[in-house]
C-alpha cells in the first residue's frame, strides 16, 4: 500500500513529507530510503516498491521539504542538475540529520517496526554514514557518498553496521578522497568498503543515463543480503 504522509519533526517545528510503501503482511524491517539530491523522484519511488517487495516497510522522506516540498528533477538535463546541487549547498545537514532521527521515532513509535535501516545515494550517502555515527539506526548503506573523507573525525561513534559502495572513477569523490577513507574506515570493525572499477558517480541510479546495470546488480544484491542480516 503506498501513501504520502507527513511526519512531526523533533522539535515539533513542521512536518516531513514521506513517500511510503508498505509491505504485504507485517513488516520484516524498514528501510529509509534516502533521496540524491534530485528528491523523491521516480527513480527513489522505484527502489521503495523494491524493499516493499521484499517486506520491508519502505520510507522516503522529502529532504529538501523546507526549501522546496516536492521537489523531482533529472539528472540528465543540465539546468535540472545544477537546481539540484543549489538545493544540496543550501541544506542544512545537522537539521537534516534530525530529520532523519524523527522519521526513525515515528517508524518505531508510529508504525510499531522496531529494526531500521537506511540506504542513500549520492547526498544520502553521507547521510547514511551521519546516521551511522549520529543515530541508533540498526544499520545503514551509503552508495558514492560524498564528503565522508571530512567526516572521519566522527568514525569512533558508529556503533552499529555500514556498508559503502564506492565508485573509483567518481568525478565528485576524488582518489585522494577515497585514500582517506579506506585509510580511516577500513579496520573499523563495523564498517564494510566495496570498491567498483572504474565506474563513475550515480552507477545505481535507477533511471537515466548513470545507471551501470551489472555493477548496480551487484551493489544491490550485497545490500539486500546485508540488511537481511542486520535488519531482518
Amino acid at each position: 500500500m503506498t501513501t504520502n504522509t507527513e511526519i512531526p519533526t523533533l522539535e515539533t517545528d513542521g512536518m516531513i513529507p514521506a513517500y511510503v510503501l508498505k509491505p504485504e503482511g507485517s513488516p520484516r524491517g524498514a528501510i529509509i530510503v534516502q533521496q540524491e539530491i534530485f528528491g523523491v523522484d521516480p527513480g527513489i519511488r522505484k527502489k521503495c516498491q523494491d524493499w516493499a517487495e521484499r517486506g520491508y516497510l519502505a520510507v522516503a522522506p522529502d529532504t529538501f521539504w523546507r526549501q522546496q516540498p516536492g521537489v523531482e528533477l533529472d539528472a540528465d538535463i543540465p539546468e535540472q542538475f545544477q537546481e539540484a546541487v543549489g538545493y544540496m549547498m543550501k541544506h542544512d545537514f545537522d537539521q537534516g540529520i534530525r530529520d532523519i532521527e524523527a522519521v526513525i521515532h515515528w517508524i518505531r513509535q508510529e508504525q510499531g517496526v522496531s529494526k531500521v535501516g537506511l540506504v542513500g545515494f549520492c547526498m544520502g550517502g553521507r547521510i547514511a554514514y551521519m546516521a551511522a555515527a549520529r543515530t541508533d539506526i540498526d544499520a545503514s548503506v551509503g552508495y558514492y557518498g560524498v564528503m565522508i573523507d571530512q567526516m572521519l573525525n566522527e568514525k569512533h561513534a558508529i556503533a552499529n553496521p555500514l556498508m559503502l559502495h564506492i565508485p573509483t572513477a567518481d568525478h565528485f569523490v576524488p582518489a585522494e578522497a577515497q585514500k582517506a577513507i579506506h585509510e580511516g574506515l577500513d579496520d573499523h570493525p563495523k564498517v564494510t568498503l566495496h570498491d567498483y572499477e572504474g565506474l563513475d558517480h550515480g552507477f545505481a541510479a535507477e533511471i537515466g543515463s548513470r545507471r551501470d546495470d551489472a555493477a548496480a546488480t551487484l551493489a544491490d544484491q550485497r545490500t539486500a543480503a546485508f540488511f537481511a542480516e542486520n535488519v531482518g
